[in-house]
C-alpha cells in the first residue's frame, strides 16, 4: 500500500519547477529535469472531462501527455491503456528507520553543500545534468550532497534532503570503476548519519525495477518497499 506521506517527502525533497491543479490532476513543470518532476499524478475522483482538459493542457504547453500512475490506481490505468499510452518505468519506493543501517566510517566520505565540480562530473557520467543539479539548488532546506570515496578518490556521490522527518536519498551515483566495492552501502550510511543528526528518523528512495543489483542491495540494507508507481505516455503534439 502507498504511503501518501511518503510521495509527499519525495517531492518536497525532489520538487518540480511549477505545479498546478488542474480539476482531480495536479499538473507539474520539470523543466527539463526528468519524468518524476514532470508528470502529472491524479489526486480526486477521474472523469473523461478532466483528463481531455489535461492532455490539452500538455498539448498547448508542446509537451507529450505524461502521467505517473501509483499503486492503486488500476482503474485509471486502464483508462490511459485504453487512450494508447505506453507504459514505462516501473518504480519501487522503499524506507527503513535510521536505526537500521551501520555508523559511517570516516574513511568513506562526507557529506558537503553545495554540490562541488567533482560531485557534478560523477553525476554527469550517469546522465544526471544540468537540470537536475537545478532541482537540487531549488529543493528546500535542510539537505546536503554525499561525496564517497575509496581510497583518496572521490568516486560516489548523492542528494539528501529531509521533509516531515522521513530523508530522501536522491541521485545515488557511483562511478563506474568504483562499483560493486561496496561503496553505494557506505553512502548511505552516510546518508542515515546526516538524517539522524538533522531530525529525521527514516530514510527513503525510489529505484527503478530494473536495477536488480540496487533493488538487492537496499533489501539487504533492511529497507521495505512500502509504494509504487509507473508512468504512461503519450504523444499529443505531433512531434517526435
Amino acid at each position: 500500500m502507498n504511503r501518501p506521506e511518503l510521495f509527499q517527502a519525495f517531492e518536497a525533497t525532489w520538487p518540480p519547477l511549477a505545479r498546478e491543479s488542474l480539476g482531480p490532476f495536479t499538473y507539474r513543470d520539470g523543466a527539463g529535469g526528468g519524468s518524476r518532476v514532470s508528470a502529472a499524478t491524479l489526486d480526486g475522483a477521474l472523469t473523461d472531462t478532466a483528463l481531455d482538459e489535461t492532455e490539452a493542457r500538455f498539448a498547448k504547453d508542446e509537451r507529450n501527455a505524461l502521467f505517473q500512475i501509483r499503486g492503486g490506481e488500476e482503474a485509471f490505468d486502464t483508462v490511459l491503456g485504453a487512450r494508447g499510452y505506453r507504459m514505462f518505468d516501473p518504480v519501487a519506493c522503499l524506507i527503513a528507520p535510521l536505526d537500521r543501517f551501520a555508523p559511517a566510517q570516516a574513511e568513506d566520505g562526507y557529506v558537503a553543500w553545495p554540490p562541488t565540480a567533482i560531485q557534478k562530473e560523477i553525476w554527469a557520467e550517469g546522465g544526471i545534468g544540468p537540470s537536475r543539479i537545478e532541482i537540487m539548488l531549488r529543493t528546500p532546506e535542510p539537505k546536503c550532497t554525499l561525496l564517497g570515496r575509496l581510497g583518496d578518490t572521490p568516486a560516489g556521490t548523492g542528494f539528501v534532503a529531509i521533509h516531515d522527518r522521513i530523508a530522501v536519498i536522491h541521485a545515488l551515483e557511483t562511478a563506474l570503476p568504483a562499483r560493486r566495492q561496496g561503496l553505494a552501502s557506505a553512502m548511505m550510511s552516510i546518508a542515515a548519519d546526516w538524517a539522524r543528526a538533522h531530525g529525521a528518523d527514516s530514510l527513503a528512495l525510489q529505484v527503478t525495477r530494473a536495477n536488480t543489483a540496487a533493488l538487492a542491495l537496499y533489501s539487504a540494507l533492511g529497507m521495505e518497499e512500502v509504494g509504487q508507481y509507473h508512468y504512461r505516455t503519450k504523444n499529443l503534439t505531433g512531434h517526435p
